[in-house]
């Protein structure tokens, strides 16, 4: 989908999983008192993306709730800048597979009744043979039995699947961008992984998320300058290393995330990784390149409220993206 330069311009999102224990009036009361920067909403509606501020089932079948949950988000101010539904459709459970699937075409759904036309969402990842009941991240390997899984895996599963899905997308909702996140774990977390499964459909985009990139020692602004338009929505979260433990156990401690004093690398605030002229060179990028209208705050960090997180990463990104306007 071609927008120009204006349209392209990044507004501030937040990722609203962090406070799905308060009601979404409240939170966003919060917000627009503590957080003003903050403009759009990314709001989990399934897969493993915490739904606890939006009924996807009650507001696709009500056309009354949903006209009031959308005015109780735009009497605020607020936009629906994406809809999460991060989950695995490929895995090898059938009931969750099934779930998942469920969960992303009423996504798809919900978001042209909504007219929001970015859902961030996860590849998948299917089992590494047949019979298995967990997935297989095929990652890469010297060892025989890591070897020889990937292709098997795009060939019955990827494919078939994000082919049948990329086509149900633009039948249902022909704007729409379904932006995954490029995440270990899952089938597509690289650029080359990415550049095979985008093929498939119009309807697939990335969803640029710096802070795995940092720890898997890719550089984000690289990414952006390869995938251009193909980046459709971003989110804001850093990566701040420990020497100390990374010196003893590298980027793949299998304790991940806990403890997190002890872990190489735990996500950080934004500005905590990277400074503020990084950032900037970032969403520059993004904006030069991409197709993204809505950088979202994502708050992961362990040491950190969200309140205060959310806070300091909204106004270090005002000033990034507008240096003359941002709040002092």
């Amino acid at each position: 989908m071609e927008r120009s330069i204006e349209a392209r311009r990044l507004r501030i999102g937040v990722v609203t999983e962090p406070f799905t224990k308060w009601p979404l009036s409240r939170f966003m009361d919060w917000l627009t008192s503590e957080a003003p920067e903050v403009t759009e909403l990314e709001v989990g509606v399934g897969g493993y993306a915490l739904p606890g501020h939006c009924d996807m089932d009650l507001l696709l079948r009500d056309a009354a709730a949903r006209k009031e949950w959308l005015g109780h988000v735009t009497a605020r101010g607020l936009e629906v800048g994406a809809l999460n539904v991060s989950g695995n459709p490929l895995h090898p459970d059938p009931q969750i597979a099934s779930r998942h699937g469920a969960d992303l075409k009423n996504a798809v759904r919900l978001a042209a009744e909504f007219g929001v036309d970015r859902i961030v969402a996860m590849a998948g990842c299917p089992a590494g043979a047949g019979g298995d009941i967990t997935p297989h991240f095929a990652g890469g390997g010297w060892l025989s039995y890591l070897e020889g899984i990937t292709e098997r895996q795009w060939t019955d599963h990827v494919i078939p699947y994000w082919t049948a899905m990329a086509e149900f997308a633009r039948r249902e909702h022909p704007d729409l961008l379904i932006c995954l996140e490029l995440h270990p774990g899952a089938v597509a977390y690289n650029v080359e992984s990415f550049e095979r499964l985008s093929g498939l459909g119009r309807s697939i985009a990335a969803n640029l998320d710096p802070s795995h990139f940092f720890w898997m020692q890719m550089d984000p602004i690289a990414v952006v300058d390869r995938l251009r338009s193909r980046v459709g929505y971003a989110h804001a979260k850093d990566v701040v290393f420990s020497p100390a433990n990374l010196a003893l156990n590298g980027l793949l401690d299998r304790r991940w995330p806990n403890p997190p004093d002890q872990m190489p690398w735990n996500f950080a605030v934004v500005g905590k990784g990277h400074d503020e002229s990084w950032w900037r060179r970032l969403t520059e990028g993004v904006i030069a390149n991409g197709s993204a209208t809505t950088i979202a705050i994502e708050h992961e960090d362990p040491f950190v409220s969200p309140e205060q997180g959310i806070k300091d990463a909204a106004s270090l990104l005002a000033r990034v993206l507008d240096p003359s306007g941002a709040r002092d």
